[in-house]
């Protein structure tokens, strides 16, 4: 298959299902699980409006557990898949498949997961799209191609027309021995990309991943670019996620025009155990019909949802908990993987 007939496809495009890892005590939400399942709770309520829903669950009675609180807060049980696999943590959008569409069926890339760059244990994480392939999870005509590169699914954006949007600060922790065309000629190739645009600039206190690009700037569509704003002249990420601002405004489009682009409000800062979270309203996910908008009991939600309202006319914006998330640095995005039309077996 020659990579001229695959595709990245973008985000917003048609999907199958959201793929998600539901927490227990063996993970590292433990000491917070009850809390942090209410936005799980939340967050498969909401996707089931619209679409299926796939949880990976550590045993059967972690099934049993989820299925129970799920169905019982009105989730749509015809559209629950529970699959049992074991795993180290529950961010499935940096160990799930990164999916390319081709005319001979789908293309599970599984890129190398290293923990952040070696920061926690991973090795079961690493092993989970093999482990789901094992288990039938994805439709027949998908192909699986193991990449000996380090690289998470929060790390790069598409337009799905062949523009890919990354950070350096990210890509140049996990590959400190390349440089940044060598890395960039690898993004190009395994993703099918005519073009990547890296930025300098831009980073949220309580983030480990090295500033993915989903806490900071995401593709609205092939025109468009949503990213979290600070307005705060005294907040610390004034000055970078300025300098950030200034970069997106310099990109250009394929055709040279420049984007349109769409800040969104900054939270209040949220302090736990004397430790800033990264409350980044750039999180969204968006799946068939809606925007799933991480919400953080602070005034700016409603705003934050306005801003993405305008991203996406013809989307639903639909705002989750998601404050138990940023505890452990990440949040709605982070939870989740979406599974492309064509991608997940029938």
């Amino acid at each position: 298959m020659s990579a001229a007939e695959r595709r990245f496809p973008a985000e917003w495009e048609p999907q199958d299902a959201v793929l998600i890892a539901w927490p227990h005590d063996g993970t590292d939400w433990a000491e917070r699980l009850a809390e942090v399942e209410s936005s799980y709770v939340a967050l498969g309520t909401a996707v089931t409006r619209f679409q299926p829903l796939v949880i990976c669950c550590r045993d059967g009675q972690l099934v049993e557990r989820a299925r129970g609180l799920l169905t019982t807060a009105g989730a749509d049980p015809q559209r629950l898949r529970f699959v049992e696999i074991d795993y180290d943590d529950t961010w499935l959008r940096d160990s799930g498949p990164i999916s390319l569409l081709s005319k001979d069926g789908p293309v599970l890339l599984d890129f190398r997961f290293t923990g952040w760059g070696g920061k926690f244990e991973a090795g079961r994480d690493d092993a989970l799209i093999a482990g789901l392939i094992e288990r039938g999870v994805f439709a027949s005509s998908c192909r699986h191609e193991p990449v000996d590169f380090i690289l998470e699914g929060g790390g790069i954006e598409t337009d799905g027309r062949g523009t890919l949007l990354s950070t350096w600060a990210c890509l140049a922790q996990r590959h400190p021995d390349k440089s940044r065309d060598e890395v960039a000629g690898v993004l190009l190739q395994r993703l099918v990309q005519d073009r990547v645009l890296i930025l300098d600039h831009g980073y949220l206190e309580g983030d480990d991943t090295d500033a993915h690009i989903d806490t900071l700037a995401r593709f609205a569509s092939p025109t468009r670019i949503v990213y979290q704003g600070c307005d705060d002249p005294a907040d610390s990420h004034f000055d970078p996620l300025g300098r950030m601002a200034e970069e997106l405004a310099s990109l250009r489009q394929a055709n040279g025009q420049s984007f349109e682009l769409f800040a969104l409000p900054w939270a209040q800062p949220v302090i736990d155990e004397g430790r800033r979270l990264a409350a980044s309203y750039a999180n969204f996910l968006i799946i068939n019909g809606a925007v799933l908008m991480p919400a953080y009991g602070d005034p700016a939600d409603a705003r934050a949802a306005a801003v993405l309202a305008r991203a996406f006319p013809d989307r639903q914006i639909v705002p989750v908990p998601c404050r138990p998330l940023i505890w452990q640095n990440g949040s709605l995005h982070c939870v989740t993987m979406q599974l492309p039309q064509g991608v997940l077996a029938a």
